[in-house]
């Protein structure tokens, strides 16, 4: 998985993320719209046969960036977890 930053501002940000078709972007995408602060989230993939994910956020002040960051974060937590208890549950 590779990132290309295409656009940066304080609060806006558009990115493509190599390799990743619609799982993970979708789930970011919803966990980012779940925060007040993003007043847009979206992704898109231009052509079919094209292995790259377009995303645009854009949060109503904070950092961009930051909550980007924090959100992945979270989601890592929230999986290990997972992972843990689906490990405990299939013993």
């Amino acid at each position: 998985m590779e990132i290309e930053v295409i656009r940066k501002e304080k609060n806006m940000i558009e990115f493509a993320i190599s390799g990743e078709r619609h799982t993970l972007p979708n789930l970011l995408k919803s966990r980012l719209l779940q925060n007040p602060e993003v007043e847009f989230a979206a992704y898109k993939q231009k052509h079919p046969e094209e292995n790259k994910t377009y995303f645009i956020v854009r949060t109503k002040k904070d950092d961009a960036k930051k909550i980007i960051l924090q959100t992945c974060k979270d989601l890592m937590q929230e999986l290990t977890e997972l992972d843990k208890k689906i490990s405990a549950a299939l013993k």
